[in-house]
């Protein structure tokens, strides 16, 4: 499940308040989880040592959400959670994701060059330091401020942290904005950044039914994959792993979901959630249906084209249907009345409540910060966002670019990805040996830059500047056939060389990132001073107005951190017709056309016979989720794994703005399913022994 990110939606953040909800939704922290709630409505007492327990063995990976399920640190996680290190170790004549992988010992385990694996170890509450060092300010400075405090934070939190040894754990410092500013935490993570890939099974039984069932139901998609963490070259001790009920949940049974989240947006103003509808999706819509049909056409140039093209495109056709829903859901007149209604309740509420009388109208403030963030999306999305020049090779040399420059200056002032505390992540993304092929590069920079033209125009001065003699085809011919950036070594040795190294560079990507850097560092500083801190300030008033009147007894828009939430398994009524939670194998061979994305594998069909028919393949929760979810464990009352959550229904999609108690579903792939695949099909003894292990 991905999420609609770019760096205009990521600054539009603001809040307004509902009363807390009667249903099973919230996307709660595990320091403010509602635990007298779920006990007296499903009878679970979930105590300190479960939430502790649970916390320890769920993982954050840099795309996903996973979870430790062996003492030796395996992990699990979705099949699309692992494609890019599938991708990452393919070529154009082997495609992994096609194929799939096992590795029949841990010798033969591959290495994920870009991956991590985070653990949340602790959380500490810093809203009183940094709204000491905010007090008083006006909006930029305040923003400003707020940034060097949040770093400072940061670096400290490392600084005092025991050194790792190479190849050891170390802990990451992050700090975390809850209520949109309402409140500031430093979530301490133990990082692992030795993962290695142990099983994957083909995409054809992973995303069965593929762009077609996408955010359906019944579905049946073994979307798993097992990773490794290592630390100090050998498996990761994990003293509490979580184990898997092979067994499953039965019908109506709670069931928890322990992840990561990434955005929602439940907590906007009208003013922003109508900006979202008119000025973003829209256009972001245009350009990837436009982009997808490039895609589909170059797959067809051969078997090659077909390989390198699957996983952005599993990735485009994905964000596709999720800003489509995103949008169909703004788009319902009734939902956005009742967003007005709740933003008016919550307007007088404050007015009435002693103690915000200096409160003034920050929605209004919101209101105006948004006009002018619809004036900078396009100049945002296509120069600071990148997507005129929407290749892997230029989105490195601008890491490059940017970094020599950040590097330079004092920790506080840099740019917030660039801090101290950001560097050995980005050095481990530089050394990763993802293949670039230049074919690919070429179609999608071309793209970039014939869009950008069309939506800044022509006379732009980056657009005149860059294609005033060349065509997008050439000038992007030109760039992506004349770096080198494609190699690690080559890219290290820039990174390391620092400001000199880049100033007498001749790749034509970094000439490239250079010679935008001005007017997309200028429209990003614009945005940061004129959209990002008003509204900041604005959401921190509207904060401090929700916990006067509801305190924190409603749960935070999600943020990429790690959450907890509890459902139950259930079906739903779809016009009338009443959807059963759960599907079985059999089902999956009748739907079967022997053609991609209803196709079984070879290794499927070879061994039917042997396969009970009547496993439970897929089921549906109640669960309350989004992007960046998927890979999370489905947690039963006693902690043990009964599922592994891997997509939402359609009518989840519109999670991202509220949660529809009768239609939103949780998807999630039933373990019974995972125990005959790798028993029969894989023949995968020694991983199932590991994952029965007690």
């Amino acid at each position: 499940m991905s999420r609609l990110r770019s760096f205009a939606l990521a600054a539009l953040l603001a809040v307004t308040a509902a009363a807390p909800s009667q249903a099973d939704e919230g996307m709660w922290t595990y320091d403010n989880f509602p635990a007298a709630t779920v006990r007296q409505r499903y009878g679970a007492a979930i105590d300190p040592a479960w939430l502790e327990r649970v916390r320890l063995a769920s993982v954050r990976l840099s795309n996903c959400s996973a979870s430790f399920v062996s003492g030796d640190g395996l992990v699990l996680t979705n099949h699309h959670c692992v494609e890019s290190c599938l991708a990452e170790n393919s070529t154009k004549e082997r495609s992994l994701i096609q194929d799939g992988f096992i590795a029949r010992s841990r010798e033969q385990e591959i290495r994920c060059g870009a991956q991590v694996a985070d653990v949340l170890v602790a959380m500490q509450d810093v809203t009183a330091d940094v709204e000491a060092a905010t007090r008083g300010l006006a909006d930029q400075a305040a923003n400003d401020a707020r940034k060097r405090r949040l770093t400072e934070l940061e670096s400290a939190c490392e600084k005092a942290a025991p050194k790792a040894r190479p190849g050891g754990t170390r802990l990451t410092c992050q700090s975390v904005t809850l209520y949109n500013g309402g409140q500031y935490f430093l979530y301490k993570y133990r990082r692992y950044t030795d993962v290695r890939l142990a099983f994957a099974p083909e995409a054809a039984i992973a995303a069965f039914g593929g762009d077609p069932d996408n955010f359906q139901f019944p579905r049946w998609c073994l979307d798993m994959g097992l990773l490794r963490a290592y630390e100090n070259g050998k498996p990761a001790r994990i003293a509490n792993p979580l184990r898997i009920n092979f067994a499953g949940p039965a019908a109506g049974e709670l069931v928890f979901v322990s992840g990561h989240p990434g955005s929602t947006d439940r907590q906007l103003t009208v003013a922003q959630l109508a900006s979202l509808r008119d000025t973003v999706l829209p256009p972001a819509l245009l350009r990837s249906s436009e982009l997808r049909g490039r895609y589909l056409q170059f797959a067809k140039a051969g078997d090659a084209e077909k390989r390198i093209t699957q996983e952005p495109l599993n990735g485009l056709e994905n964000g596709l249907k999720v800003r489509r829903k995103m949008l169909d859901a703004l788009l319902e007149e009734s939902l956005m009345a009742q967003k007005a209604r709740e933003e008016a309740e919550l307007r007088a509420r404050a007015a009435a409540t002693p103690g915000l009388g200096n409160l003034g109208d920050p929605w209004s403030e919101v209101s105006r910060a948004t006009q002018t963030a619809q004036a900078l999306e396009q100049p945002s999305t296509f120069l600071e966002g990148g997507a005129g020049f929407n290749t892997r090779l230029f989105r490195y040399a601008r890491i490059l670019v940017r970094g020599a420059e950040e590097r330079g200056k004092p920790n506080g002032e840099r740019l917030r990805e660039y801090t101290d505390t950001a560097l050995p992540r980005i050095e481990q993304q530089l050394a990763a040996p993802a293949p670039v092929y230049p074919e690919l590069e070429r179609l999608t920079m071309s793209f970039g830059l014939e869009r950008m033209r069309e939506w800044l125009g022509p006379d732009h001065p980056v657009v005149r500047r860059l294609l005033a003699k060349e065509s997008p085809d050439t000038l992007a011919a030109r760039m992506v056939d004349g770096s080198k950036l494609g190699d690690p070594a080559t890219r290290l040795a820039l990174w390391n060389g620092g400001a000199a190294a880049i100033a007498a560079s001749d790749d034509p990507m970094i000439r490239l990132a250079r010679d935008v850097d001005t007017e997309s560092r200028a429209v990003r500083k614009r945005y940061e001073d004129e959209v990002e801190a008003p509204t900041r300030l604005a959401t921190e008033k509207i904060a401090r107005a929700r916990f006067a009147i509801f305190g924190t007894d409603v749960y935070p828009d999600a943020t990429f951190t790690l959450r907890l939430n509890f459902g139950a398994v259930q079906g739903w009524n779809e016009n009338g017709t009443m959807v059963e939670p759960f599907t079985r194998l059999e089902r999956a061979f009748e739907r079967a056309t022997g053609q991609d994305p209803f196709r079984i594998p070879a290794s499927w069909e070879a061994v039917k016979s042997r396969l009970d028919m009547k496993t439970p393949f897929n089921f549906a929760t109640n669960n309350d989720i989004v992007g960046g979810n998927s890979g999370s464990p489905m947690v039963n009352a006693r902690g043990e794994i009964v599922g592994l959550a891997f997509d939402g229904n359609i009518h989840s999609i519109s999670g991202a703005y509220w949660f529809d108690a009768a239609k939103n579903r949780t998807i999630g792939v039933h373990p019974a399913i995972m125990r005959e695949a790798l028993s029969k099909v894989y023949d995968a003894t020694a991983l199932l022994e590991e994952l029965q292990a007690r």
